[in-house]
């Protein structure tokens, strides 16, 4: 479910950047198949986010079908370098396919596995770091390529605001703090409380406490897609 309103997801896609034939296919692939994808609004972000950084070289946790490589790809210059993670084969093999059909094979590189093994194996730096796997694990991502991304290097989590598995207004008051007025009203009025927190709903949460606590980074959410957390070395 997209943050922002249909009327202005519209609007958004209607000036931004324009899709190529294998973008269309991309996201007409999504929708029939009822794939979970960042989005046109979000791979337009990535993009700008790869090319305003000047980014070499790009890391993501949790690539699926290469949606969101295939927008970082176009920003990256003749010898940048992406790499791709998938526990699934088939969809690592699509991303390979869609990857070549745009002509950026050459720059990604396709790693099947745990994409926290995979980072192990990588020397930094790393321009810019996609996270975008399991909810749980997004501060275990950020504590292992965070000695990996050097000042001026953007570190952006998907699923910041929303997502299926995502309890809002619980994510909310874990990370506000406060509960609002009409929150406690509907706490009140429930025998035992506000539900708890699923593990993906605590695994934001807890992510977003990590990477707005680090002083090494400045972050601030972007209501794009299901929301996105960018957070930009600086020191």
């Amino acid at each position: 479910m997209d943050v922002l309103a249909d009327e202005i997801v519209r609007f958004v896609r209607a000036v931004g950047p324009k899709q190529d034939e294998t973008l269309r296919e991309m996201d007409e692939f999504a929708r029939t198949e009822g794939f979970p994808h960042v989005g046109p609004e979000v791979g337009a972000f990535l993009r700008f986010v790869a090319r305003s950084s000047d980014a070499e070289r790009i890391f993501e946790f949790g690539s699926g079908y290469g949606y969101s490589a295939y927008w970082f790809a176009d920003a990256l210059p003749d010898d940048g370098e992406i790499v791709l993670t998938e526990v699934d084969e088939d969809e690592l093999e699509l991303a390979r396919t869609y990857m070549a059909e745009g002509g950026y094979d050459d720059c990604a590189r396709y790693e099947l596995g745990d994409a926290m093994e995979t980072i192990d194996r990588y020397d930094g730096p790393f321009d810019v770091v996609l996270i975008d796997h399991q909810k749980h694990r997004y501060v275990d991502a950020f504590e292992a390529v965070r000695p990996k991304v050097p000042v001026g290097g953007v570190i952006v989590a998907d699923n910041a605001i929303t997502a299926a598995p995502i309890q809002f207004e619980t994510l909310l008051e874990l990370v506000a703090g406060d509960p609002t007025d009409e929150q406690q009203e509907r706490a009140d009025g429930e025998r035992d409380g506000p539900p708890e927190p699923n593990e993906h709903t605590r695994g934001i949460a807890d992510y977003l406490e990590q990477v707005t606590n680090d002083s090494a980074f400045e972050t601030f959410v972007l209501p794009l897609g299901e929301g996105i957390a960018v957070s930009y070395r600086v020191e």
